[in-house]
């Protein structure tokens, strides 16, 4: 029962912020594709995924879809060695996490032949793709405090239920 709230909710959490008006990726994929396996382990990276997919269906599909979701799998991944950190070294993670989506997505965008096979190409594709990538990078630091806020309040919460228990 709790993965399937955690799935529905996280579910909810993309799909808003991917279906509301926004800029072009001010989304909170890459703060969810971080936080959500740093906090619940790398089992819930499907979860994660699998919403991801899902709200891909309402947006439509593109032909950089594996390197968006490949991503996504990615930024899970790295995000297993931030567990233990304090607050500034994790939102150092999560930008990491931006960066890791620009070059994996724009390498994807190339490989598509919108701007030739030839390394100018490769250039052009990243230096036209920098605006998103402050876009993605703004969206993903606010999503980010928004998130560590919420983590701040609950352990909070949880301290002072332990404190009035004992």
């Amino acid at each position: 029962m709790f993965y399937l709230r955690l799935t529905i909710g996280i579910f909810i959490a993309l799909l808003a912020t991917r279906l509301i008006p926004h800029p072009p990726n001010f989304t909170s994929v890459i703060a969810l594709s971080f936080y959500v396996p740093l906090i619940f382990g790398s089992i819930s990276i499907p979860i994660v995924l699998l919403s991801f997919v899902i709200s891909d269906l309402f947006i439509g599909f593109h032909n950089v879809l594996f390197f968006t979701w490949g991503s996504v799998i990615l930024i899970g991944l790295f995000s297993k060695f931030f567990t233990s950190l304090n607050l500034i070294l994790r939102i150092f993670g999560v930008t990491s996490g931006a960066l890791i989506f620009f070059i994996t997505s724009n390498f994807g965008v190339w490989l598509s032949g919108g701007y030739g096979y030839t390394y100018s190409g490769l250039i052009e594709c990243y230096f036209l793709a920098i605006p998103f990538f402050y876009n993605t990078l703004i969206s993903t630091i606010i999503y980010a405090f928004l998130i560590e806020f919420i983590i701040f309040i609950y352990q909070k919460k949880l301290q002072s239920q332990i404190t009035f228990k004992s």
